[in-house]
């Protein structure tokens, strides 16, 4: 059976298990101008709106209320706009990330200091499911990652590398199926992340992409 995002607990403090409006709360107090300096984004002290890239599309979100909007772009769908987990994971970093350069590599979830952590759920919700759903449908993968502006990079059968957030590279990689074994993937992370992410950042990280790749194919397919 497939986990739920809910099994992550990832709503809540790992440690006291405090819901959504926590973070919000959090938000509220934080300085933005403090947010934007460690992040090394801009931040409009006249309007009150920090300026961050996910997923390769610029969003303004408002200080204190976090109200989300994008800059006009032709990708059709904005996770930060219609997606609570990537809001979660978006407002998470702006209150505890820092701004960190990769050396280059890039590492499975299970090589990160805690990648025994949700593991199994990584794997399932993530890995499997995003051969599932692409190991035999490599020319959608593809039209998806050219209209997101992902980079092809040399790994697999069909793999790309998207930003998620600046400077926090991930790789998707396909290895497509035959008669004898069945489409398989991989997905490997920028060594920059325990930076700023914890296991359950991760765990929903994937999930939140792969759901965000299918309401990209629609935009492509209309």
């Amino acid at each position: 059976m497939a986990f739920s995002l809910s099994d992550l607990n990832y709503e809540k403090d790992s440690k006291e298990r405090m819901p959504w409006e926590h973070y919000t709360q959090e938000f509220a107090t934080a300085d933005p101008k403090e947010i934007a300096s460690r992040l090394s984004i801009p931040y409009d002290e006249e309007a009150k709106k920090l300026t961050l890239t996910f997923l390769g599309t610029q969003y303004q979100i408002t200080w204190p209320d976090f109200e989300v909007t994008h800059t006009p772009d032709d990708k059709g769908f904005y996770p930060l706009e219609n997606m609570i987990y990537a809001r979660i994971l978006t407002i998470r970093f702006l209150l505890n990330g820092v701004k960190s350069e990769s050396s280059g590599k890039f590492k499975t979830y299970r090589e990160m200091p805690w990648g025994e952590v949700y593991l199994r759920q990584f794997d399932g919700r993530c890995i499997k499911r995003l051969a599932f759903s692409y190991g035999n449908r490599p020319g959608d993968f593809r039209a998806i990652m050219e209209h997101i502006s992902a980079i092809p990079v040399k790994h697999g059968d069909i793999a790309y590398e998207v930003e998620i957030f600046p400077e926090y590279k991930i790789q998707m990689i396909l290895w497509e199926g035959d008669e004898e074994f069945p489409p398989s993937s991989q997905i490997l992370f920028s060594d920059n992340f325990p930076v700023s992410f914890q296991a359950e950042d991760m765990a929903v990280m994937g999930d939140v992409i792969i759901g965000s790749l299918k309401a990209y194919l629609k935009c492509v397919q209309k």
